[in-house]
């Protein structure tokens, strides 16, 4: 008779909760968990760069190599002369570059050297007629894949302007990267070829095995498109999961509504919450736009920093010491909604504490912004410098924008109850309104034209459309049905 095998321990509740979660991060961000990676943090630019040049220079068989912003530099020239030498060997050497941002920073000429060796480039979403908002779309990813052995991941462009100038006193920029080996570098090569392939041939089929595990750190590829939505989704979660810290840096944060009430839950939950954001950007709307909600943010309990050097560009986060995020996307919609953007999600205590470490290190080169208490009653609060103030016609202006379409809504919505300091900005915009509306009564052409002519160009793009859809469908056969293409 044989031995019965032996009963299986119940799972205990650490095991099924840590099951839970991981499932619940693999559905919100629709990428799943890929254990026995290497992963390599690179601080600033210029150490990603030297990285970045060695595997270049290194590659026997393919370069795979999307960014949103080649500069026609002299750093952008040291790649492009890099990139050259190896597609003339005989390396396989593709780029992706955005159009948008690449205009007014590289022409034909700087791609010139690469395309007379045999390497490819191709650019995402150009204008088109029949895309009127296509704009809105933009490859915002910063990736290098080589040889299906090693992938890099973050923040960095191929620019000079991330190294700084000292000659005129201007620091590097702040960023942060990472450097990736094993099984997960299959996964970012995959996501370069979904873009490659929307934009022309797809990559023929990689005959090379997938990278073995060479190392211990469990992490998940993020590559999201346009209205995918799946690092919201999962930023969305870790807010909500978060017990101890959720320390976040971001360049161009501008929060909305659902993502700031997590990250004010969090902190009233008693949960370390930090932001790190640029001091001056190299967008001041942007930058103001950030200013205008760190109020409520403050009075939450949240701590709020600004960097004191050049530019902050690095986009991370870090919370209980267990898991982090490093990559192209920023906490805006256009990241988590409009762009294609990758990011990784990595699950290790060891990574992660030295993301707390660099943490720590970059608020020793920060400010932290405090709520200042009013002299009068009555008078709102405002955040306010420790160490120093800002100004501009245009960061004010911004600012104001966006608390009057605040205002606004929660009036026409009736969601929530305005406070006093509200009521200005409703008179605002309905003086604005009501001459708005006077300047179409007494003079309709200054605002049915323009509109009439955007009516015309969005016409003219679906019809273009129809006409690119029914060229392209398979011919129908007699009984009505379709010929599937073979």
């Amino acid at each position: 008779m044989p031995a019965s095998a032996p009963p299986t321990a119940p799972p205990t509740r650490s095991s099924t909760l840590r099951l839970l979660a991981e499932q619940s991060f693999s559905r919100a961000a629709g990428a799943p968990l890929l254990a026995g990676n290497d992963v390599e943090l690179l601080i600033d630019a210029r150490a990603a760069y030297d990285a970045w040049l060695a595997a270049i220079r290194a590659a026997t068989g393919t370069i795979l190599f999307e960014n949103y912003i080649f500069r026609d530099d002299a750093l952008g020239r040291e790649f492009i002369e890099a990139l050259a030498e190896r597609a003339a060997a005989g390396v396989r050497v593709c780029v992706v570059r955005d159009w948008l941002g690449c205009l007014g920073q590289s022409r034909s000429r700087f791609w010139a050297p690469l395309l007379a060796a045999g390497g490819d480039v191709r650019a995402y979403n150009p204008p088109r007629l029949a895309s009127p908002f296509g704009w809105l779309s933009r490859d915002h990813r910063k990736l290098l894949v080589v040889d299906q052995t090693v992938g890099f991941v973050g923040g960095i462009c191929v620019s000079g302007t991330w190294l700084g100038d000292p000659a005129r006193g201007i620091d590097p920029w702040r960023d942060t990267a990472v450097a990736v080996r094993g099984p997960a570098v299959a996964e970012l090569a995959h996501a370069f070829a979904d873009v490659w392939s929307q934009l022309g041939t797809p990559l023929p089929a990689d005959a090379a095995p997938p990278a073995l595990p060479c190392g211990h750190v469990d992490l998940r590829v993020v590559a999201t498109v346009p209205n995918t939505a799946g690092l919201y989704r999962l930023d969305q979660l870790i807010a909500g999961m978060a017990r101890r810290n959720l320390w976040l840096t971001d360049a161009y944060f501008v929060g909305v509504a659902p993502y700031v009430q997590a990250l004010i839950a969090a902190a009233r939950d008693g949960v370390d919450v930090r932001l790190l954001v640029p001091g001056s950007s190299d967008i001041p709307a942007v930058g103001s736009l950030s200013r205008a909600g760190y109020r409520p943010l403050l009075e939450a309990g949240i701590r709020v920093f600004e960097w004191n050097g050049s530019m902050l560009h690095a986009k991370t986060a870090v919370a209980d010491g267990r898991w982090a995020r490093v990559g192209s996307s920023n906490l805006n919609l256009a990241s988590w909604i409009g762009n294609c953007e990758i990011d990784l999600a990595i699950e290790d205590d060891a990574f992660a504490r030295r993301m707390e470490a660099q943490y720590t290190e970059d608020l020793a080169h920060a400010t932290e912004i405090v709520l200042k208490m009013p002299r009068r009653r009555h008078l709102r609060k405002e955040a306010r410098h420790v160490a120093r103030t800002h100004g501009g016609s245009s960061g004010r202006a911004a600012a104001g924008a966006l608390r009057i379409a605040n205002s606004i809504g929660a009036a026409i919505t009736n969601r929530r109850v305005l406070g006093p300091a509200e009521c200005t900005p409703l008179l605002v915009a309905g003086i604005a309104l009501i001459a708005a509306a006077a300047l179409a009564l007494l003079w309709p052409r200054i605002v049915a034209w323009p509109l009439a002519a955007l009516a015309v160009w969005i016409g003219v793009a679906l019809v273009a459309r129809y006409a690119d859809a029914r060229r392209k469908a398979p011919p129908a056969r007699e009984d009505g049905a379709t010929r599937s293409p073979t």
